[in-house]
């Protein structure tokens, strides 16, 4: 079986048990191929949480959820050197950041200082407790989440921790089919929980995984399309030559993140779709989830309504594709 089927066999297995949330299962699936970490925006109850943990168990790695609270200290996700007074000296206890992959459940709850130990984890791939270094698994990804609704009591990530994530999934309510699905599957899980369940086989090893990552970057993206995709980042810094009305939209456009960001995940999302090529669908496609925390707007455009989703939107109509 190649890697692509077995990443699709994966992929099949996941949307079978998180239903109505194809997105986010596809974005996960395009995190773990970019070596990147998901933000992921969503009202409750809408699976975030089922996601990773589904797709843990069927990937080689561990699992760990840490729920966010304004009590959280750093030393909860790094560790901490435990005293041991038999001799005398201390041994580092390691925290859940150094499972493969990580769920930061409602990250904006946590005050700053959690948050930059997090992001430090994520951008650095390493911890520092005291005088040491303690480095993190070769696979290690980090999805967190926000609720949009609740605001009260919560921390907003500064724009320059929020450019650490490659990408900010926005995900909806699925529809009525879709929801009809989630029932009938809920009463098949609710009669296994009298036993132990069913057991699910790892589909996916770490070996195949970096395996399937060096694929990725082999994918072929052509000179007028790579042209293209920078465009679009630096239509963001500058967006006159394409409309006075978006001139005024933005306060700071993408940081060359965007653009490292759009050409992995473009590449893995054609390498998904069982492609060896990018075509202009993959960026577009990719676009918004990519760019959508890098985009600061102005204030004239917030009191307008203006989201930068719209403003991507507005850039992908009049950006020329090759």
């Amino acid at each position: 079986m190649s890697l692509q089927d077995r990443f699709k066999q994966l992929k099949d297995y996941t949307e079978s048990q998180i239903i109505g949330q194809p997105k986010l299962i596809n974005r996960l699936l395009i995190a773990l191929l970019a070596d990147g970490h998901l933000l992921v925006e969503g009202a409750p109850g809408l699976a975030k949480t089922r996601a990773i943990k589904v797709l843990s168990e069927s990937i080689e790695g561990d699992f760990h959820r840490i729920q966010f609270t304004p009590d959280l200290l750093p030393a909860d996700l790094t560790g901490t050197d435990i005293y041991r007074p038999q001799d005398g000296s201390f041994k580092f206890q390691q925290g859940p950041l150094f499972h493969n992959l990580v769920l930061a459940d409602e990250i904006n709850r946590a005050p700053a200082k959690v948050q930059s130990a997090l992001l430090e984890a994520m951008a650095e791939r390493q911890i520092t407790v005291g005088t040491q270094t303690y480095v993190l698994p070769s696979l290690f990804l980090v999805m967190a989440t926000q609720n949009p609704i609740e605001q009260e009591g919560t921390y907003p990530l500064p724009e320059a921790q929020l450019d650490r994530f490659l990408m900010h999934v926005s995900i909806d309510y699925p529809g009525l089919e879709d929801e009809q699905k989630i029932l009938e599957l809920n009463r098949v899980e609710a009669r296994q929980s009298a036993g132990e369940g069913e057991k699910t086989d790892v589909m996916v090893t770490q070996q195949d995984l970096f395996a399937a990552r060096d694929q990725v970057l082999d994918v072929y993206l052509s000179e007028p399309l790579e042209t293209y995709l920078l465009h679009l980042v630096l239509a963001t810094r500058k967006p006159e030559p394409y409309g006075k009305d978006l001139q005024g939209w933005l306060e700071y456009g993408a940081s060359p993140r965007a653009s490292i960001g759009l050409d992995r995940c473009a590449r893995a999302h054609a390498w998904l779709d069982g492609r060896d090529y990018v075509t202009p669908d993959d960026i577009q496609e990719i676009a918004f989830d990519v760019l959508r925390h890098r985009l600061i707007l102005s204030f004239e455009a917030e009191a307008e309504g203006i989201s930068t989703d719209r403003f991507i939107n507005e850039l992908l109509h009049r950006v020329a594709v090759p």
